[in-house]
């Protein structure tokens, strides 16, 4: 049986474009104005209409002939209204018509996703928000203000500001176009007095900062000079610095430092201790339907979001569902030898709340040949302990969520993960 291809004009009727009830809208304006300009003219245009109508139809058959009356009418006025929203856009050939009514489609079906808060730092929340855009529109991304290294501790010792690294990486991963912008936003100046080593976006960023006067208002500019899905926001507007006590009893300020003391972290906290929330934050959290943690750094890109006493009392409030995505690897100077369980050990110890997690998603699939690249680097792959998990309250849950990036690394692959999450979500509530 040959298959029917539907033509691509008749996309713009698909369901779920919230497009066909202005049709029909248009479509009885039009009628209506039809008729009153046709009483204006004493109704005479229609006695002569239905009496030329009645002429033809004593040789065509009435249906028939009502049909074709009424298909002609409707092409041109679906050709009308189409060309005339298409040249009011600017737009010209077939091929920007279906870049339009594909974003049409994704933004009306994104439009109604979850309410979505991913918390968490560096490149794990980056690649988290790469999946998680293609599920909804309705993210909020709470992002880590610690980092005092290179490009971003350079700009926050000598601008003033919070460290704009982290939250460009977010905003890279919520763009439309996200190849060109984080191809963009990773420029990194090679030479220039004073540009060395700063990355685009991170300048980009401070100066939109400096003309709006904080780093929410510059990230909410910078969303509508790019185009992204969703938010991202600070976890503070202090200047949160991180400290870690070792178990040896040795004292680590900075978190660039804190890996590189090479020693088993006792305890971490900000200086200083208590940093306030930024009240978006708070809030977003209160609406939010799911709440996700991690992955990446545990002590220096997911817990120092829980060291915000509000943030982490509002997470344990929270009537969301509640899920952390473990690392696949343990990482040098910070979960040496590390277990799941430890890992939600220390996030719970830190936040100090009740009903912090309901579940944690772990990778269930690490490739034989793993261990050449990692040895040589201390790291191993974190252990799901399972008895030791079922203590604490929390349920697992464990899929494939990895891919072997062309240098041989084991990373996360962000469809996955955000597909593994969200069927974890759906199947939960």
């Amino acid at each position: 049986m040959k298959k029917i291809r539907m033509p691509k004009q008749m996309g713009w009727l698909v369901p779920g474009l919230q497009v066909k009830r202005w049709f029909a809208l248009i479509l009885v304006g039009t009628i209506l104005m039809t008729f009153g300009i046709l009483i204006l003219f004493d109704i005479r245009p229609v006695y002569y209409t239905m009496k030329f109508i009645s002429k033809i139809a004593n040789t065509v058959s009435t249906e028939w002939l009502a049909f074709g009356i009424i298909m002609i009418g409707a092409a041109f006025f679906f050709k009308g209204w189409r060309m005339t929203n298409l040249s009011m856009l600017g737009m010209k050939d077939s091929r920007q018509n279906d870049i339009l009514l594909e974003n049409l489609y994704r933004r009306c079906k994104l439009n109604r996703g979850p309410r979505i808060v991913a918390i968490g730092g560096g490149t794990g929340l980056s690649m988290l928000l790469s999946g998680i855009k293609n599920i909804t529109n309705n993210i909020t991304a709470v992002v880590t203000v610690g980092d005092d290294g290179g490009s971003s501790g350079r700009l926050r010792e000598s601008m003033g500001i919070l460290p704009p690294g982290d939250i460009r990486h977010c905003i890279t991963a919520l763009a439309d176009d996200e190849d060109l912008i984080t191809k963009l936003f990773k420029y990194r100046f090679d030479n220039g007095e004073g540009l060395e080593g700063h990355s685009f976006g991170n300048l980009f960023l401070t100066a939109l900062c400096d003309i709006t006067g904080n780093m929410v208002s510059a990230v909410k500019a910078s969303a509508n000079v790019i185009s992204i899905r969703g938010r991202v926001l600070p976890s503070t507007l202090d200047d949160m610095k991180l400290v870690a006590e070792m178990e040896n009893g040795r004292i680590v300020h900075g978190e660039s430092n804190i890996p590189e003391a090479r020693g088993k972290i006792k305890r971490l906290y900000t200086e200083p201790e208590n940093c306030k929330a930024l009240p978006e934050v708070l809030q977003a959290i209160h609406s939010a339907e799911l709440i996700i943690l991690g992955p990446g750094s545990l002590y220096t890109s997911v817990i120092p979001n829980l060291l915000i006493k509000e943030i982490s009392e509002a997470v344990s409030k929270s009537s969301a569902k509640k899920i952390y995505v473990c690392n696949i690897m343990t990482q040098p100077g910070e979960t040496d030898g590390y277990t799941v369980s430890d890992h939600l050990k220390a996030l719970i110890r830190h936040a100090g709340v009740e009903h912090l997690l309901d579940a944690v998603l772990v990778n269930n699939n690490i490739p034989k040949d793993w261990s050449g690249k990692y040895k040589e680097k201390g790291q191993y792959p974190v252990k799901t302990d399972t008895p030791e998990i079922k203590k604490l309250g929390i349920s697992i849950c464990a899929k494939n969520l990895v891919d072997i990036n062309k240098d041989g690394f084991i990373r996360h692959n962000s469809s996955k993960v955000a597909r593994a999450v969200y069927y974890w979500f759906r199947k939960s509530k």
